[in-house]
């Protein structure tokens, strides 16, 4: 293993054992809210090294606690938990047991990452003040943030601010992305229903047709970026699914699109669900068809905290140098992420860990091929203990 100097020297001697870990929850994968097995072994290793365990928060969520010293001062750190219903396909010896599921996005070294640095810091407990470590469930549902909240996570667990990381397949080991302000996108999901009057395909002027409705509007829909967005700011809307009738000489009563909508800032997240209900119901009108819309608000944009990114930025320069730090997205992302929850409760900021731009570790998270590179734990563990050091210097 490549290392850099001033990585935590006792991190570096514990990452064989947690790239081990890794991929031991690597060959279990668990998907959203079902994570028994994995909450079960992070509460386990928790408990053994010294923390306060609570389990269950949010349904299979997991939060361990560290108190030192007389400070009121608190941080916390989220590592999400589940897998993805992707069958695997990287040919690795330590790929997937289970038949269509695996950690395709990285949380079990998101994970192991973490529980690398709980170890560390239980050890050696250079800090004053309270440290919550937080093991979220669901993130690919973009549900599991908003449940532990619910569930009254930062009431039960204070903290002053709070932080996460992204593996980043592409960036190098050993290089970060930390950013000011936006990073990842909203995400919302809309359906819309246009109900008509189907009929013979032979005689379509006693119809009144959902499909040439659909059709209209599937295409006005993408005049909405392009035409309403402006060029300075970034958005999606796509339509991922249209259904409608099933024979050739059938003119259906009902056709449904299914959206998905991205917005980088919350501005023009309003001004997309703005413009889509106003195409939806004058194209609608215009074809003499009825429309329903469902529009389901997600997650909100991930916004980094400027005090708080500039402090993790600082402790990551002392560890890796400024050089290996990136602070703008190369291309840009839409990507969304339900830790943006947490950080609209609390300040903080979300980073991403290189992981390194070769083969399995190069590939896009998501993907069948992909896996977590664990040469990346004594990076993110060391980030995660001198964060902690920092914040909660004594």
């Amino acid at each position: 293993m490549q290392t850099t100097a001033k990585l935590v020297p006792e991190i570096i001697e514990l990452q064989p054992e947690f790239a081990a870990l890794r991929r031991e929850l690597h060959q279990h994968p668990e998907l959203g809210f079902e994570e028994q097995r994995t909450s079960e072994q992070v509460a386990r290793l928790l408990t053994l090294w010294g923390y306060d365990v609570c389990r269950g928060l949010g349904g299979t969520g997991v939060v361990g606690t560290l108190r030192k010293g007389t400070s009121p001062r608190s941080i916390g750190i989220r590592a999400d938990m589940d897998a993805l219903p992707i069958h695997e396909a990287s040919g690795l010896p330590h790929a997937s047991t289970v038949e269509g599921k695996m950690h395709a996005c990285g949380h079990d070294g998101h994970t192991a990452t973490l529980l690398c640095a709980a170890k560390y810091l239980a050890a050696t407990r250079r800090f004053d003040g309270t440290l919550n470590l937080i093991f979220q469930p669901a993130e690919e549902l973009l549900g599991g943030a908003r449940a532990m909240l619910e569930d009254g996570l930062l009431e039960r667990f204070p903290c002053d601010s709070l932080f996460a990381l992204h593996t980043a397949p592409g960036l190098p080991l050993g290089n970060l992305l930390i950013s000011e302000g936006p990073l990842t996108a909203s995400s919302d999901r809309v359906t819309i229903t246009l109900q008509g009057k189907g009929g013979h395909g032979a005689m379509p002027h006693k119809t009144c047709d959902p499909v040439v409705a659909a059709a209209a509007l599937v295409l006005s829909l993408q005049t909405i970026v392009s035409r309403n967005v402006p060029a300075s700011d970034v958005a999606v809307v796509t339509v991922g699914a249209l259904q409608a009738g099933s024979a050739a000489n059938v003119i259906p009563d009902e056709a449904q699109l299914r959206l998905s909508v991205r917005a980088s800032n919350a501005v023009i997240r309003d001004l997309l669900e703005k413009r889509i209900r106003q195409l939806t119901e004058g194209i609608a009108a215009a074809h003499g068809v009825r429309a329903e819309i469902h529009y389901e608000r997600l997650v909100p944009v991930l916004v980094n905290e400027v005090e708080a990114t500039r402090r993790i930025a600082a402790v990551a320069a002392d560890l890796i140098g400024h050089e290996r730090i990136l602070t703008r997205v190369p291309g840009g992302f839409l990507g969304s992420e339900d830790f943006a929850w947490m950080l609209e409760a609390r300040p903080g900021c979300y980073v991403a860990l290189g992981n390194g731009n070769q083969g399995v570790h190069g590939c896009s998270v998501h993907n069948p091929g992909f896996d977590f590179n664990d040469q990346a734990i004594a990076y993110g563990a060391s980030l995660w203990a001198r964060l902690v050091e920092s914040v909660l210097a004594r």
